[in-house]
């Protein structure tokens, strides 16, 4: 199987026109959402996560493809950002109505993360200065109000006052404990992701410095070697809150901690890291890998046995990264039953569909919908650009 061949047609096939056709032309931006029935409301709110991701696509689309009208969707994106600015107090709203308005004026350091993140893509896209200028200041914002003792918190106030993090502390378990984190591992790392790319755009001294903070950061505080796994809620003290694995954030955060290393790191340091990724991806493939599909995640000993659409993307890219660093047989194997699967399951079959959110253990997909503030072409569009930059 050529899978560079096969994700190439599915960006082109299924990916890009799927949210191509979101592009809102009369309220800016992109509808933000799809039912299960594939019914698109451009009046639903809009969310920045999603703004973001989607322009990280149509920016980091333009540049593997050269393609005018990527660039011109990226563009499109690019000016919807600036319906989620607070003019007044600085950063991003969480979330807006369609013409704009401010629904949840939640500023939240991973939605920050996800904004430079897309900035510095669309930079280099179209070389727009200004865009790399606008994810540079929100890099500072981030270092200077975001921050406590130099390390990452998750939620704050309109003017940056403290807040409950409710958004990304989400476990069940630790809600009836009455337990809220107030770090989280899924901030951490993308807040590295998001700085591996600023730093590769833009050279910044001082974001490299940060992206080493962040390296260190994982590698003593979120890595635990005794377990090889990332731990996912912390208290203030970076002590972990519950016994758990994201097999999901594992698998992602190997490659994604490699690009980091890649960027900032070399010598012994670089050597350090990609062992412990190389031992984190196999763990995550030995523990939560059926032969077809992967694992959601485990908490308190009971597994998650659902498929989630992201978590299948993200394992795919582990797997060729892992591949090309080991050079394991079996690891093809595994991406062609990977790839297998999530043709025949996550794959929206039906016209005009993309990827299910869902599916059971069988097969069978959830009714959640097709797009919504958390979902975007971000996991599984990635997918298709690396496995073609990569094969």
């Amino acid at each position: 199987m050529d899978l560079k061949r096969e994700a190439a047609r599915h960006l082109s096939d299924t990916i890009i026109p799927f949210w191509t056709g979101l592009r809102d032309d009369r309220s800016g931006g992109f509808a933000g959402y799809v039912g299960y029935d594939l019914h698109a409301d451009p009046d639903a709110p809009r969310g920045c996560i999603q703004n973001s991701r989607i322009l990280w696509f149509f920016s980091s689309a333009y540049t593997r493809l050269r393609q005018p009208a990527l660039l011109g969707c990226a563009r499109h994106a690019y000016q919807a950002t600036e319906r989620f600015c607070d003019s007044d107090e600085g950063g991003l709203y969480w979330l807006c109505a369609a013409d704009g308005k401010p629904l949840d004026e939640t500023k939240h350091t991973y939605n920050h993360a996800f904004a430079v993140y897309a900035l510095a893509a669309y930079a280099r896209a179209s070389g727009d200065e200004n865009a790399l200028k606008q994810a540079h200041r929100l890099f500072e914002l981030i270092e200077g109000r975001m921050t406590r003792d130099g390390q990452y918190l998750d939620a704050f106030t309109r003017p940056f006052g403290p807040l409950s993090n409710d958004k990304l502390s989400d476990n069940p378990v630790l809600t009836a404990r009455g337990v809220i984190a107030e770090k989280t591992m899924n901030t951490i790392l993308h807040v590295m992701e998001a700085y591996t790319l600023l730093y590769t755009v833009g050279g910044d001294a001082r974001v490299r410095e940060r992206l080493l903070m962040l390296l260190e950061l994982i590698r003593t505080k979120v890595y635990n070697p005794q377990k090889n796994r990332l731990e996912v809620f912390f208290d203030s003290g970076m002590r972990s809150l519950i016994d758990m694995q994201s097999y999901g954030h594992d698998i992602e955060a190997s490659w994604l901690w490699d690009l980091a290393a890649d960027a900032a790191l070399t010598g012994g340091k670089l050597t350090r890291v990609k062992q412990i990724t190389t031992r984190l991806a196999q763990g995550v493939l030995s523990r939560a890998f059926d032969g077809e599909s992967l694992a959601n995640e485990i908490v308190e000993g009971k597994t998650d046995t659902r498929r989630i659409w992201w978590v299948q993307a993200e394992a795919m890219v582990g797997m060729v990264n892992l591949w090309l660093k080991t050079g394991a047989p079996a690891l093809t194997e595994k991406m062609e039953a990977l790839w297998n699967y999530i043709r025949k399951f996550i794959v929206d079959s039906r016209p005009g569909g993309e990827w299910f959110a869902i599916v059971g253990e069988r097969g069978k997909p959830l009714q959640f919908p097709i797009a919504d503030p958390w979902k975007a072409p971000y996991h599984n569009g990635r997918m298709c650009i690396e496995l073609m930059k990569r094969l």
